[in-house]
């Protein structure tokens, strides 16, 4: 499927909510659903305006707010929490109920006749009070679930033409990504409806599966920022963002405004109270940081040999490491020439020994790597 054709969903101002320390103010949600809107992502879905006075003021608050980006209101499929969302002046809604047998049995205790039943009820008010209004229903613990009980629930509900797409969550980030794609494209093919996957990382595999699930036809990708949500979260915004770019750079280049999203990450890290982590797909401190010998001298001569992502496309810059013991000859000679300093290859061979041997009795700062090259230079002058 070509990368035009799939949008995300961003749901940090909902599943995010539900993060050990996600607890947005109202004005935190503005300054995020701004941001967002403003990479360009498509949809931003909030917490159901059913849970609480705030959180339908929320939602009154940031659809009125003008945005590109459609706003969507995630409520449980029952007619109340749909009255609400239908008050709140948002433009999408989606739906959800469990789908998996061991959610039948401890969350509604509804069989597999009566979700679909509930959920034409409630689709039909909907379209009866607001013809226009985008609607998805999605089954919650969908890849526990046999797939014949998921066609028992979509085939119904596609043949009502009530509803504009179907989701399916991996709720407990149980499944592999080849039954994601088997899932999703089955889904797909037998529905003829778009579909929209919900990945859980429970078991690491969440970015992965949203990116399978988008090669297998899913044409709406849930995500949040950092990929905070219930437990250990979803997958972030930041990994499906980088594993689309790798497929195709110019598209999402095109499609989103790449340099606002480590900006992006930082403002929601500040609000929950922690650090990006280091290793995170573009915005963590050390991803475009480059320090083996063998490393650098490809990267000094092609960035391409060990970069994928191009740091300038997200407003950041790499950085090559010198004050270490791995260092090689050509990242010392490369930072001999920041400085404007010219070294014979003599000099830059016995600069690296002199980093080494000193790496090896204690750490080093670039002031020391600096000193070690500026001596060089000294030393020639006097010599």
């Amino acid at each position: 499927m070509p990368l035009a054709e799939f949008a995300i969903v961003d749901t940090t101002l909902r599943e995010g909510e539900q993060f050990a320390s996600g607890d947005f103010t109202t004005a935190d949600k503005v300054e995020i659903a701004r941001l967002l809107a403003a990479i360009g992502i498509e949809y931003i879905e909030l917490t159901s305006p059913a849970v609480s006075p705030r959180a339908l003021a929320d939602c009154a608050t940031i659809a009125g707010l003008g945005l590109k980006s459609r706003i969507v209101a995630h409520i449980r499929c029952h007619a109340e929490d749909a009255r609400i969302a239908l008050g709140s002046g948002v433009g999408a809604i989606s739906m959800v109920m469990g789908a998996s047998p061991i959610l039948r049995a401890t969350s509604h205790l509804l069989a597999v006749d009566e979700i679909v039943s509930r959920a034409l009820a409630v689709a039909g008010e909907i379209r009866q009070r607001a013809p226009a209004m985008e609607l998805r229903f999605s089954t919650e613990d969908a890849f526990r679930c046999p797939i014949g009980d998921l066609l028992a629930i979509f085939r119904p509900l596609a043949a009502s033409g009530l509803f504009d797409r179907f989701g399916l969550a991996d709720t407990t980030g149980s499944a592999m990504p080849l039954q994601v794609h088997a899932t999703v494209e089955r889904i797909a093919a037998e529905t003829g409806s778009a579909v929209e996957f919900h990945g859980h990382n429970d078991a690491g595999c969440a970015v992965a599966n949203a990116l399978t699930a988008c090669a297998a036809g899913a044409t709406h990708l849930d995500v949040t920022v950092l990929g905070i949500g219930e437990r250990n979260g979803i997958a972030s915004l930041e990994g499906v963002i980088a594993g689309l770019y790798v497929q195709d750079p110019a598209a999402i280049r095109a499609k989103y405004d790449l340099q606002r999203i480590p900006e992006l990450a930082q403002l929601v890290a500040s609000r929950i109270g922690f650090e990006v982590p280091f290793n995170h797909c573009i915005v963590g401190r050390t991803a475009f940081t480059h320090k083996a010998g063998i490393h650098t001298k490809a990267i000094i001569n092609d960035p391409h040999s060990y970069e994928v992502l191009e740091p300038a496309d997200f407003g950041l810059e790499r950085a090559v490491l010198v004050a270490h013991r791995l260092a090689g000859h050509n990242a010392i000679g490369a930072r001999a020439r920041s400085l404007g300093l010219s070294l014979t290859p003599g000099e830059l061979r016995h600069a690296t020994a002199i980093v080494k041997a000193m790496a090896d009795e204690r750490k080093l700062t670039d002031d020391d790597v600096n000193d070690i090259l500026l001596g060089m230079t000294e030393r020639r002058a006097v010599g």
